[in-house]
């Protein structure tokens, strides 16, 4: 089943109503997309021990949700992303919404030790969503391949073997034609190589290895936005840029103290 998340109920119902001021200036309210969305985690003792983490309860292990990118299909909303420690990246997690921003569920499981990062949809069904495993080095990059409009996900390896590297870039032209770029830098040693897919990301195949940065002609630009706000703890989710920006949700980014 999948999680549904839900704005905190203690909260919403006097952030719901107008708040009168103690000082009497005035009236205010808060709309459901500025209450934080507050990610679930639970901390059990076989994630400190598989994760390796020092917690007590004089010094907790802070969780903390990074959000990399979000998108927009029909009418849902996608963010994709991480959990994670000061030193430990935990989970890789993908969140959706069919009721613009108000709940969210978890419509893929959470991958251990990784982070999802790029999400691209070509069309009402075909989607994709980069990720790479963190161990603690970025390796063994990966796809998940929608054919449903983003409701199941599949995840597909790029390489059989393991390989130290990120997607840098990528990008779909067709539901089954594709390219993207590999990050295998190491230091000030820059090494790009660039693979294409015939198969909707099934299988990729290398085209080109590099010592100096690849980019790809064209990549998708979407229409939201993710804006960090360290003074209110939040990630905002936002349509459109500038003063105009719709605020669609927010995400708290203190997610659970592990002891």
């Amino acid at each position: 089943m999948p999680i549904i998340l839900k704005y905190n109920e203690l909260a919403v119902k006097p952030f719901a109503l107008f708040l009168i001021l103690s000082s009497g200036f005035g009236l205010f309210s808060q709309t459901p997309a500025q209450i934080p969305i507050q990610i679930k985690y639970e901390c059990t003792p076989e994630d400190i021990d598989t994760f390796g983490l020092n917690c007590s309860e004089e010094e907790p292990c802070q969780v903390f949700l990074e959000l990399s990118s979000a998108e927009t299909i029909g009418g849902r909303l996608m963010a994709a992303g991480n959990l994670h420690t000061k030193n430990f990246t935990l989970f890789g997690l993908l969140l959706a919404s069919d009721d613009s921003g108000v709940t969210w569920t978890e419509p893929a499981p959470r991958i251990r030790n990784a982070a999802l990062e790029q999400i691209q949809f070509f069309d009402g069904q075909n989607g994709w969503v980069s990720g790479v495993s963190v161990d603690p080095l970025p390796r063994n990059a990966f796809m998940l391949l929608s054919n449903d409009g983003g409701r199941v996900w599949r995840q597909r390896p790029l390489f059989d073997d393991t390989k130290y590297g990120t997607i840098a870039q990528f990008q779909f032209s067709a539901p089954s034609t594709g390219e993207l770029v590999l990050d295998a830098s190491q230091g000030k040693n820059v090494r790009h190589e660039l693979y294409q897919t015939q198969t909707g990301g099934e299988s990729w195949e290398l085209k080109e290895q590099s010592s100096t940065r690849l980019r790809l002609s064209a990549t998708h630009v979407s229409t939201l936005r993710l804006v960090p706000d360290a003074k209110a703890g939040v990630y905002k989710l936002e349509r459109g840029s500038g003063k105009s920006a719709e605020m669609l949700a927010s995400f708290a980014i203190h997610v659970a103290d592990c002891h």
